[in-house]
């Protein structure tokens, strides 16, 4: 089972020089709940983009061109292809990013968790690739208005392949 997890804003920006665009507690906790025991696979600057390095209870994965590159507490691969052959059948994998590395693995993924943000962030440099609602279906919603800790209305949305 492939994932991909993101908080995209209506224009589907999901980052800007690195860094997210939105501050969501509830996101946060989401991506945490959904991630955790499982396998996270990012290209190496998201890795870089982390506070702390490698997130604590997930196998981490990341993608670089080069080999040499060592990652406390991640396994680093050349390829998507690569690291996905070093994952179990039975492994639930999520692609937490970036854009490049979701484009790619639009094709193989089974199920979007998406954070659909009501807004439009001034600046972004990275998108989420346009989700073909011919190849996707929407499973579930779970709405949530502006409050005290998040800025603007937001959407959890899960998404399956048809």
């Amino acid at each position: 089972m492939i994932a991909l997890i993101a908080a995209i804003d209506r224009r589907r920006a999901i980052g800007y020089q690195n860094k997210l665009l939105y501050w969501l507690p509830n996101d946060m906790k989401r991506f945490k709940a959904l991630t955790t025991g499982h396998t996270i696979v990012m290209g190496r600057r998201t890795f870089e983009s982390l506070p702390k390095g490698a997130l604590p209870n997930r196998r981490n994965i990341v993608l670089s061109t080069s080999p040499s590159l060592e990652l406390p507490g991640a396994e680093v691969f050349r390829s998507l292809e690569e690291a996905l052959a070093a994952c179990r059948a039975d492994e639930q994998v999520y692609i937490i990013g970036g854009a490049s590395l979701y484009r790619q693995a639009l094709p193989l993924a089974n199920r979007l968790c998406l954070t659909e943000i009501e807004a439009e962030a001034p600046q972004a440099d990275a998108f989420f690739p346009e989700i073909d609602t011919s190849a996707w279906q929407e499973k579930s919603r779970e709405s949530h208005p502006a409050d005290e800790k998040h800025p603007c209305p937001y959407a959890f949305v899960d998404y399956v392949r048809r």
